[in-house]
């Protein structure tokens, strides 16, 4: 039967992370996500898992890539500082196609900025901190709820595409406490990366299955040998200069996602039927935007909500469709104006796109972002 916790919203993004089957973490304490580390350092142990605190945040991620060579399920957690430190190695997790999960909660900076206080400034930096072209995998969980059952999702994507998949919390979500429906074990999906099936001897790392582009991953002392490297790389993982080799791994890179784009982009809306203006944010700050679009409502404006779950790839098309409806799109950040590049680029001119920035280490109020409706409906 399903069971009732009371967690914070880190607590529940571990246990969540431990559900899907978890049994590596890798990473190096970080307000505001230490509860993330400290979680897994009590439960891993007594699931057989593995828990390691390393010296920085670089070794961290690398701890964790090495414990995904290995055959776990593995994950780091992080903050704004740790998270540009980690970059490179994340970088080689795409190239070399490891998958792990890595959560950022969100605080101010840039450097060492506002430990202890909300922010939404590292967005951007999920699609492109790390150099080179890959697709990305990136979530916004806003309740505690979704916390438990993003961290799922995203080792299921991560497990699947054979690349890192990134869960952009934030300070408020993480330290916030709510109920959370618990499901029963072996109730969701839980997906597991494919292993190859021919024998060692026949083994090509790299070579994509047909259905899906996307090739088994053995684990070392499988008895497969498997050649490792952040160069770009032929099917069989060395290092190549052969251009026709160099351009089907970068595409693949990219198409092993952009195909299933469909099956990955996640949003949730209210009241868009009829609206003449749209709301749309993300992670808590969507919390915020849901009570003024909906006081709103009460006060007979035409207003809907739109939050985007998956940041990346993020939901373009639909937001396109209903800026085809709508006359202003509003988009409430704690930044000065990221994800908001993409809303402009969606709407493609069809709707107004208004900005509404904080930068000071709070929430907005719903009171604010209805102050800000009201000024854009006159």
């Amino acid at each position: 039967m399903p069971r009732n916790e009371f967690w914070q919203g880190n607590v529940s993004l571990a246990q969540g992370a431990l559900a899907a089957g978890c049994r590596f973490f890798g990473g190096y304490p970080i307000t505001p996500s230490s509860e993330i580390a400290e979680t897994m350092a009590e439960e891993l142990p007594a699931l057989n898992g593995r828990f390691i605190q390393m010296e920085d945040e670089i070794a961290g991620i690398a701890a964790t890539i090495g414990g995904s060579v290995a055959g776990y399920k593995a994950m780091t957690a992080t903050s704004g500082p740790g998270f540009s430190l980690k970059q490179e190695n994340l970088g080689l997790a795409y190239m070399a196609e490891i998958p792990i999960v890595v959560v950022d909660v969100m605080r101010g900076g840039p450097s060492t900025g506002l430990p202890t206080s909300i922010a939404q400034q590292d967005v951007m930096q999920a699609r492109w901190g790390s150099h080179g072209d890959h697709a990305t995998i990136a979530y916004a969980p806003s309740s505690v709820q979704e916390c438990y059952e993003i961290a799922i999702k995203a080792f299921n994507m991560s497990e699947r595409f054979r690349q890192p998949v990134l869960i952009m919390s934030d300070e408020v979500l993480g330290h916030m406490r709510e109920k959370v429906v618990v499901p029963e074990e072996g109730s969701f999906p839980v997906v597991n990366r494919k292993k190859p099936t021919c024998d060692p001897e026949k083994f090509v790392p790299y070579s994509p299955d047909p259905e899906d582009n996307l090739p088994p991953m053995a684990s070392f002392g499988d008895g497969y040998r498997w050649h490792i490297t952040g160069l770009t790389h032929n099917e069989w993982g060395f290092p190549t200069n052969c251009a026709p080799e160099i351009a089907k791994k970068s595409a693949r890179l990219m198409d092993k996602v952009n195909a299933y784009r469909d099956d990955i982009v996640e949003y949730e809306t209210e009241s868009v039927e009829d609206a003449e203006i749209i709301v749309l944010a993300y992670g808590s700050v969507a919390r915020t935007a849901l009570s003024a679009v909906r006081q709103a409502r009460k006060n007979g404006m035409k207003v809907g909500y739109f939050r985007p779950v998956t940041l990346w790839p993020f939901p373009d098309k639909e937001i396109e469709a209903l800026a085809e409806k709508c006359a202003s799109v509003l988009v409430p950040e704690l930044n000065f104006g990221q994800m908001i590049l993409e809303v402009e680029r969606a709407v493609h001119g069809k709707a107004d796109v208004v900005k509404m920035s904080l930068v000071n280490g709070e929430l907005f109020q719903p009171s604010e972002i209805l102050e800000k409706i009201e000024e854009v409906a006159r």
